[in-house]
């Protein structure tokens, strides 16, 4: 079978054209210009903004010209990440897709069904002629995953309605009200190169084989952090006897996924390699006992390597690992209003050797409670400055306070119990999402974010539950009508 085969037609249809064409962030030109022949093609009125937003409108069907506007809003962009093994150009590829039961995923790639399925949900509405709804205002934003810039750079006159359906949420049968706010923070650690020395047994060390996953939504499932635990290895390594030397660290991608490689080149003095080995093993039977349960597929490997050109001076590469053992990583805290949902959390996101002899490490900071997430950002922040580092900030965006008492919230909880005999959960996220945005320009927005089952985004083993898409499609066509 075929995503083509596979129904609901439209959804499936509009999904499979969304994979086809490359979309990373900040590079959604070919995306943006699908959206604008689509709606050349389907006669209906479309604007952009100076950011690239775009908006579709749909008049209202006969009979509803006074219903309310409603907004429907997804981001065109998707989080790039790819296996070590796998060949892929995001850049110009197509994204691959396989059909597992139930089940689809991207060979060895991220899906991107995040926010894929959200935009095919858009498309499929905007082009159906058997739904009754008033005006329809179809939102779709750029450059969500990397920096929120489109939800930033919306002009305060773009949208007329005052309902919002966000849908880039992962579990079918839940109603989101509410998210985190978010800032990431980044150090700078300045190195000099020296030469690296003879007669020492130069190796690669390299954790992988780890799962991954969202840095907000997955922050508290227990994943293992590949930069963390290589550098609880090298800590180790840190003995004087060892005489360890650094050459070369990196780890991680993006500021918003959990890192699943991280590696690092270094020496030791020629008589301590089998202590080493022994060492990793030893290391190695223990991570694995302790993730045993989240991260089955855990691996370390060490090989042999030539010696390199180059190694970090000792100063800068014993503060760099200390900063990195010490740098927090997981849940901060848990919610005191909302049962189960994390507060406020941090990810060591990324360890990059850049140029200019800079090594810079990408943290992300989150929280549903604003003066909580400046805790945790100056935290990290005053461990980097102790560690001799530049420390730099995004701009940071707002959470979305839930409201309980939303009419848009009441009408999809009654149309959920109308459809499938039972309540839909009302939850708040950790993660992300760009409607706390939306309030700063349209304070008067009431909103609700839904979507199908996804597990394991802004990862390769990124997949979507095939029978949950056409729940979520009926879904939102009812809420639509019952507007």
């Amino acid at each position: 079978m075929t995503i083509k085969e596979l129904q609901p037609s439209a959804i499936w249809g509009y999904f499979y054209d969304i994979t086809q064409i490359p979309r990373p962030s900040k590079k959604e030109q070919r995306i943006l210009a699908y959206l604008l022949d689509f709606a050349k093609q389907h006669n209906l009125e479309a604007k952009q903004d100076k950011a690239g937003n775009i908006l579709i409108t749909k008049p209202a069907t006969k009979g509803r010209e006074d219903a309310p506007t409603v907004i429907l809003q997804a981001h065109v962009d998707m989080v790039c990440e790819k296996n070590a093994d796998v060949t892929h150009d995001f850049d110009n590829d197509p994204i691959e897709t396989i059909i597992e039961g139930d089940w689809i995923k991207a060979n060895g790639t991220t899906l991107g069904a995040d926010n894929g399925i959200g935009v095919a949900a858009q498309l499929s509405l905007l082009a159906a002629d058997d739904i009754a709804h008033g005006k329809i205002e179809a939102l779709f934003t750029v450059d969500e995953e990397t920096g929120l810039t489109g939800a930033y750079s919306l002009e305060k006159d773009f949208l007329s309605g005052n309902i919002l359906i966000n849908l880039d949420t992962e579990e079918e049968g839940e109603v989101y009200i509410g998210c985190a706010g978010g800032k990431g923070t980044r150090a700078y650690f300045k190195y000099k190169e020296k030469e690296a020395p003879k007669k020492y047994f130069w190796f690669r060390v390299e954790v992988k084989g780890l799962r991954g996953g969202h840095s907000g939504s997955d922050i508290d499932s227990g994943l293992g952090n590949a930069n963390k635990i290589l550098t609880r290895f090298l800590h180790s390594l840190m003995r004087k006897k060892y005489d360890l030397i650094l050459s070369e660290i990196g780890g991680g991608n993006l500021h918003n996924a959990i890192p699943r490689e991280a590696h690092a080149i270094l020496g030791v003095k020629e008589r301590y390699k089998e202590d080493i080995r022994v060492k990793l093993n030893t290391f190695l039977a223990d991570v694995q006992e302790e993730y045993r349960q989240t991260e089955p597929n855990l691996d370390i490997h060490l090989e042999s390597v030539q010696i390199p050109s180059t190694v970090i001076n000792r100063k800068a590469a014993e503060k760099l690992i200390l900063a990195l053992y010490a740098c927090p990583h997981g849940v901060i805290g848990m919610s005191r209003d909302i049962h189960g949902l994390v507060e406020t959390s941090t990810n060591l996101a990324s360890v990059k050797m850049i140029d200019n002899h800079l090594i810079e490490v990408g943290t992300s900071q989150r929280s549903s409670v604003e003066s909580q997430k400046d805790y945790v950002v100056n935290m990290v922040s005053s461990l980097f400055n102790l560690a001799g580092a530049k420390v730099t900030h995004s701009e940071g965006y707002p959470g979305w306070k839930p409201n309980p008492d939303s009419s848009i919230l009441k009408l999809a909880e009654d149309v959920y119990k109308a459809l499938y005999n039972k309540k839909a959960k009302v939850k708040a996220i950790h993660a992300g999402l760009e409607c706390g945005l939306f309030l700063e320009k349209y304070p008067n927005l009431d909103m609700i974010s839904i979507g199908p089952d996804m597990t394991d985004v802004h990862s390769p083993d990124e997949k979507m539950k095939i029978s949950s898409v056409g729940k979520f499609w009926d879904y939102l066509v009812k809420i639509v009508e019952a507007v």
